[in-house]
């Protein structure tokens, strides 16, 4: 009873304690950010999991502070026809990062280990060929100078189910399932077999996996934020102090005046 007691008080994380810790890292990936563009390091970070395991919630919580310019999200769609031709890892190449750069991959080149072979949108011949070819192309990707984050997001079945009953009933959420989410509630093992692969022969020393406990969607998103800033040797950049120039006063004139007339916004609010 007393162990059961002490699970419910960590699940519980208020909003307050969890604003101000997710703003301090927030503020480290400001100097994150500063440092990867002084020193023009590449830095690409992949996130994968389960439907409805928190992915998009936390690569916003990482993102939200700082510059797209430096943080990109890759959010790729489904492929075209002239792209199912091309070499199977092509299509995510074109977006990995140049210097001073830190690409987020929201689900990636590991779509084939999950998805597709759980819905039988590849051959189990590709699915085998992909998983042999996988570890190769990602020690070439880190020796060429790209620091390479893999990040699993593990939800349990109890909570993927409450979350996609959320998404059924609420309209806020409703876009959010996809034609693959329903059926992937009914292949819950399937899911869990293909992982299970996925992990055996991809998480090397070269590009390990990391695995995010996301049941509390709060917690898993400080924890994986706090991670990744350890697996980075960043420093803070010394700035050059900025001072705000004064406005000039040649060539004044009411430039509210000329307004007058134009398509306003209703101010309703």
């Amino acid at each position: 009873m007393a162990q059961k007691q002490n699970n419910d008080e960590k699940s519980k994380l208020k909003r307050k304690q969890y604003m101000k810790e997710l703003q301090r890292l927030q503020a480290e990936l400001c100097h994150l950010q500063e440092w990867v563009k002084a020193k023009g390091r590449r830095i690409m970070i992949v996130f994968e999991g389960r439907d409805g395991a928190g992915k998009g919630g936390t690569i916003k919580a990482i993102t939200e502070r700082v510059s797209p310019r430096v943080f990109r999200v890759v959010a790729l769609p489904a492929p075209s026809e002239r792209e199912k031709s091309q070499m199977y890892i092509q299509r995510y190449m074109q977006h990995f990062p140049a210097a001073g750069e830190i690409i987020i991959f929201d689900r990636s080149w590991y779509n084939r280990a999950g998805v597709e072979y759980v819905m039988g949108f590849c051959t189990k011949e590709e699915h085998d060929h992909f998983l042999e070819l996988c570890p190769q192309v990602e020690k070439y990707i880190v020796d060429g100078g790209i620091q390479l984050i893999k990040y699993w997001l593990e939800v349990s079945n109890n909570e993927q189910k409450r979350r996609f009953e959320a998404r059924i009933d609420d309209p806020l959420r409703q876009w959010k399932l996809s034609p693959t989410d329903l059926p992937s509630r009914s292949r819950w093992y399937d899911y869990s077999r293909a992982r299970d692969m996925m992990l055996k022969v991809t998480d090397t020393k070269v590009a390990p996996w990391y695995i995010v406990r996301s049941d509390n969607k709060k917690r898993a998103r400080l924890n994986c934020i706090s991670h990744l800033l350890s697996l980075i040797p960043y420093k803070k950049v010394k700035r050059e102090k900025v001072k705000l120039l004064k406005r000039k006063n040649k060539g004044k004139y009411d430039d509210q005046a000329t307004l007058k007339g134009r398509n306003f916004v209703p101010e309703k609010y």
